[in-house]
């Protein structure tokens, strides 16, 4: 293993950055664009609530297990070869997506679109640590974000007007046209310089010998299980309130939007608040927002719910992220790699473990669970990064 990290450019060109923000937005696109259909598809397909969350807990597993795989491989291969390999999968998952002609289908379908577009976000975020310097990287991440979050806002409106007016079909075809023009449009990308390992395992033993790398690992998976998990039931929990699919999915598209507002805010106080203070200010929006849904599943206190939900993961999760990247420069991709299992894992095993409280039109429950589960998710995450050297 080369220890030796090439210094980081001083700055990342817009067209690098912008290239990535896309690859990042159609992922993100893919990943929420379902949270607005369950409802739907269960109906159309004949499967209750509580099997059709699999469409979604899969992609989320798949998500996070495939992890780990990209991270070494890009450590390995190289950042961009692995986008352009994954994108490439991606965009075929997403035509078996579209073609599913019943419930198991789909699930697998989807599951394998979840393991191919696992690369471009923590892809994405490698190469901004392998090319950005550490005191002005969380600008650029937060720059990312921005796009990652538009990708989310614009899923669940499109998905539910698509859903609605046409079929959820065209809904899970439709990131495949984008990802099949990256896979060309990424040539242009330039290789970052970076530490090559010699054997396949060695960026594991590197990460897993970090004892912070560990921490972190646990924060994200807490954190995925709080946020990324619950938040899938925001959309269903209008709808059992008597909105319509159209509806419902606008609400939820407010969580991008608060976290696009949010990420401009967290770029204009890096270096002048802590990263323990972000991470503080995402958890207490975080959990009054669910606070908030558990007393009143009414749409204009879930608007409200999506937008503080959305500022509460741009404040909390840029700075958790921004953390992981800085613990192991030596096999940088791997480690983001599984801090992004721990992430995904926890969600979706949240997504599996309320879908039959969900099934029950039970939120008020669900949501105070995620309330009271906030707490010590930002006690632990604010706590290891004050004490972190």
């Amino acid at each position: 293993m080369v220890t030796t990290v090439p210094a980081p450019a001083a700055t990342l060109p817009t067209s690098s950055l912008r290239l990535l923000g896309t690859a990042g937005f159609v992922s993100n696109f893919d990943r929420f664009c379902v949270a607005p259909m369950l409802v739907l598809i269960g109906r159309q397909l004949g499967t209750p609530l509580s099997t059709v969350a699999w469409v979604a807990s899969g992609y989320y597993l798949a998500y996070g297990l495939m992890q780990p795989v990209w991270g070494a491989a890009s450590d390995r291969w190289g950042r961009v070869r692995v986008m352009r390999v994954s994108l490439t999968g991606a965009a075929l998952a997403a035509v078996a997506s579209a073609l599913a002609p019943d419930t198991p289908v789909l699930i697998v379908a989807r599951a394998l679109a979840g393991a191919f577009f696992a690369a471009s976000i923590a892809t994405s975020l490698t190469y901004v640590g392998d090319t950005v310097p550490a005191a002005t990287r969380q600008r650029s991440l937060s720059a990312l974000m921005t796009a990652f979050a538009l990708g989310t806002a614009l899923a669940t409106v499109v998905a539910a007007a698509l859903a609605h007016w046409f079929t959820w079909r065209l809904v899970f075809a439709l990131p495949g046209v984008p990802a099949a023009c990256l896979v060309v449009a990424l040539r242009r990308l330039p290789e970052p310089e970076r530490a090559r390992s010699g054997r396949l395992m060695a960026p594991f033993r590197v990460v897993l010998s970090a004892r912070w790398q560990w921490y972190v690992m646990v924060v994200a998976l807490l954190e995925g299980a709080v946020l990324l998990g619950f938040l899938t039931y925001l959309a269903p929990a209008l709808e059992a309130h008597g909105a319509p699919v159209t509806l419902a999915g606008a609400v939820a598209a407010l969580y991008g939007v608060g976290s696009m507002a949010a990420a401009q805010v967290v770029r204009r106080l890096v270096g002048r608040w802590s990263p323990t203070g972000l991470i503080v200010a995402g958890g207490v929006q975080m959990a009054l927002a669910y606070l908030l849904a558990g007393f009143s599943r009414s749409t204009g206190v879930l608007v409200v719910v999506a937008l503080l939900l959305g500022g509460g993961w741009s404040f909390m999760h840029s700075t958790v992220q921004l953390w992981a990247t800085d613990l192991c420069p030596a096999a940088r991709a791997t480690g983001v790699a599984l801090f992004g299992v721990a992430l995904y894992a926890g969600s979706a095993a949240t997504t599996a473990l309320a879908a039959s409280t969900a099934q029950a039109h039970d939120y008020r429950c669900l949501f105070w669970s995620a309330a009271f589960l906030t707490v010590p998710v930002t006690v632990v995450a604010a706590v290891g990064r004050a004490r972190c050297p």
